[in-house]
């Protein structure tokens, strides 16, 4: 209504049961930019889901190998790896790679699991029922899981574990979150009042990179389209 007929984009969100609805509109009429770089961060969002989130059942497996992601390294295959989710439990076999560990059933694909290191809380070995167990707990973000694994003999089991938790720590240093990006040069606001532009600093309250405020203005001043 402000800015008359006008092509917007909407955002509809949900937070704790809530629904929030955001309209934008461009400045530059018909520019197609405002559109095309929020779907375009959207869709590398959606596609880079298994960077980030815990994946039960998934389409993991092909000819029983990993399908890689882009980005990703196969560090260590280790077969005869049991899952202790259940009383008997599967027998199947660990993918360990520079991203996440994977685990899959070796009498049926579709019944694996994949862990990010992004995700992994706690690595540890423990004793259980079945002896000593490889057990990961991921984070309350993910579900909150634990998961039980066992590998024979023993010395092998340590193995695993110190490669994993040192494959955790390397990514944890340097995470890899599956999205690309370049770096392009600033925009700054065309204001006639300044002499020149000031340096581009780090705000934590937004989590951007913003030229740096003239002095005697915040950052809530500049939301007070009218003063008070």
């Amino acid at each position: 209504k402000i800015r008359g007929q006008s092509e917007a984009l909407y955002i509809l969100t949900r937070c704790n049961n809530t629904r929030f609805e955001f309209i934008f509109t461009n400045l530059v009429s018909a520019s197609p930019r405002l559109f095309t770089s929020v779907m375009s961060v959207y869709r590398a969002y959606e596609t880079s889901k298994l960077y980030r989130d815990l994946k039960l059942r998934g389409a993991l497996i092909q000819s029983k190998q990993l399908k890689l992601l882009p980005q990703e390294q196969v560090y260590d295959k280790i077969s005869g790896v049991w899952n202790l989710s259940s009383d008997q439990g599967n027998l199947g076999t660990f993918f360990i790679t520079n991203v996440r560990l994977v685990w899959h059933a070796n009498m049926n694909d579709s019944f694996n699991v994949s862990i990010p290191y992004l995700q992994m809380k706690s690595i540890r070995i423990r004793d259980s029922k079945f002896g000593l167990a490889l057990v990961l707990e991921s984070s309350q973000q993910s579900g909150g899981y634990v998961l039980g694994f066992r590998i024979d003999p023993a010395e092998k089991l340590y193995e695993a574990l110190k490669e994993i938790q040192s494959l955790h720590r390397v990514y944890s240093a340097s995470p890899i979150f599956g999205v690309d990006y370049e770096l392009s040069e600033k925009a700054y606001f065309a204001d006639g009042n300044k002499q020149s532009d000031r340096p581009a600093v780090y705000n934590e309250q937004l989590g951007l990179a913003v030229e740096k405020l003239m002095d005697g203005y915040t950052l809530a001043s500049l939301w007070e389209v009218v003063p008070n």
